[in-house]
């Protein structure tokens, strides 16, 4: 993915910087998560990269506008982002905790031919969507439970 990068960059007439190569790999590694800038910077500043919050801002909207990160909103007043996997066409969709703000990605064959069903209705080339399940994970119910005795 690092050779995509640099190639998109260059094509694109964008400097290859070492830091934008390291945020990159943040989510490489964080593959599955969904990361806010802040955690990006903090993740930086434990790996003794200098650099400044706006800086991440930038790289982070520049690696969404290449499509190699997708931008989401979870409704919790700030973006977080998730690597795009560029090699497939498959989707996941979300489901948030909404005590714990934990996300979690499934995948749905049912979606999925709902998605298929919407291109054959309006003939358009759906690329991606975007459906989120909002509910309470089994450990917040259990914490509930228990909290409840």
């Amino acid at each position: 993915m690092y050779e995509e990068l640099r190639n998109e960059l260059k094509k694109r007439k964008y400097r290859i910087t070492a830091q934008r190569e390291m945020i990159l790999k943040i989510f490489l590694e964080s593959r599955g998560k969904h990361l806010g800038v802040e955690e990006v910077y903090r993740e930086l500043l434990n790996r003794n990269v200098r650099i400044s919050k706006a800086t991440v801002y930038r790289a982070v909207e520049l690696l969404v506008e290449l499509g190699f990160l997708r931008k989401l909103n979870f409704g919790e007043g700030l973006y977080r982002y998730e690597l795009v996997d560029r090699t497939s066409r498959e989707s996941h969709q979300h489901v948030i905790c909404q005590k714990c703000g934990k996300i979690m990605e499934i995948q749905s064959d049912q979606v999925e031919k709902i998605v298929s069903e919407i291109s054959e209705k309006t003939g358009y080339i759906i690329n991606w969507h975007d459906l989120k399940f909002y509910g309470i994970c089994p450990e917040c119910q259990r914490a509930e439970k228990e909290g409840s005795r």
